[in-house]
């Protein structure tokens, strides 16, 4: 069982504290915490950092600590693009990148960019064949549906070889059975309750041994969670953050909130349902945060 940690993300206009996320990150890597990670929303209604320079800066804050996003909606991206972004970081933080991945939805506002709906899957799975490709082939020549090269190159490659794990988010039992397919990891939304997030895992579990793959694969799930001694009020505040990321419906039942005792037994229910890495997502006040869930909660699963 590992634990992970949620790099900072939310901040509003120019009330970024450098001195403050610094120090986050290297009680994070105090701690011990396994790795840390970002998410991605371009649009939304959540003042939000972009995932890559987070981890970037989060690189330079620390020496340890893994560093991830969970997951890119990488349809939106383009796939070069991002292997180089990414290929830079894991040079930079000298081979701590862990790679999320996930196809997105319909819901989103597709045509900002430029993408067809109808072509989501088609171009999630060409463009993690091209990024692998430009990660592992000294000269890359692809033919492709959406992106053509012919005889290129992208130097450094990844300081990870072959390339960064690849973590597959989605929910559809063929989302899940694509990331046994191809990814190295399967990372549970938070926005999934530990119901969910259990028949999940079983897909997952039952795919793998379909495939004959019985190690190097991980599970994992992100968690929305606010440890407070007040269990109503504390519940009453992470219901309004959710609200304010997701800006939909009432997505209380996704958390885990209350003292430290019943937020160690909502985790153990996670833990229990598949989760080899849980990571902590706090739902406020970062710093306070992490200091209970590192003092009061993990130890308590340890």
């Amino acid at each position: 069982m590992r634990f992970a940690i949620s790099i900072p993300q939310d901040v509003t206009d120019r009330e970024f504290d450098p001195a403050g996320f610094r120090a986050f990150m290297e009680r994070a890597e105090a701690f011990g915490f396994d790795s840390a990670w970002t998410q991605e929303q371009v649009l939304g209604p959540a003042s939000r950092l972009s995932p890559i320079e987070a981890m970037t800066y989060a690189a330079a804050c620390t020496e340890r600590i893994r560093l991830g996003c969970a997951v890119f909606v990488s349809p939106l991206h383009s796939p070069v693009h991002l292997a180089r972004s990414l290929t830079t970081l894991d040079q930079l933080s000298r081979g701590r990148v862990e790679v999320g991945v996930g196809i997105g939805g319909r819901g989103r506002m597709l045509g900002a960019f430029g993408v067809d709906p109808d072509s989501l899957t088609a171009r999630f799975t060409e463009g993690l064949d091209l990024m692998k490709a430009c990660w592992t082939q000294p000269r890359i020549s692809f033919d492709g549906r959406f992106w053509q090269l012919d005889d290129a190159s992208m130097e450094p490659k990844p300081f990870q070889k072959p390339h960064p794990p690849i973590w597959f988010g989605g929910s559809h039992p063929a989302a899940l059975r694509r990331a046994v397919r191809y990814g190295d990891g399967f990372f549970g939304a938070g926005s999934a309750t530990t119901a969910q997030f259990a028949e999940q895992a079983r897909i997952v579990r039952e795919e793998l041994a379909t495939e004959g793959r019985d190690a190097g694969f991980r599970i994992a799930k992100r968690v929305y969670i606010a440890v407070g001694d007040d269990a109503a009020r504390t519940r009453e505040r992470g219901a309004a953050a959710l609200e304010r990321l997701y800006g939909r419906g009432d997505l209380t039942p996704v958390g885990v909130y209350g003292p430290p005792d019943a937020c160690a037994e909502g985790l153990r229910e996670v833990v229990d349902a598949g989760a080899e890495l849980v990571l902590l997502t706090p739902l406020f006040d970062d710093a306070e945060q992490l200091e209970r869930l590192a003092t009061e909660v993990v130890p308590r699963l340890i």
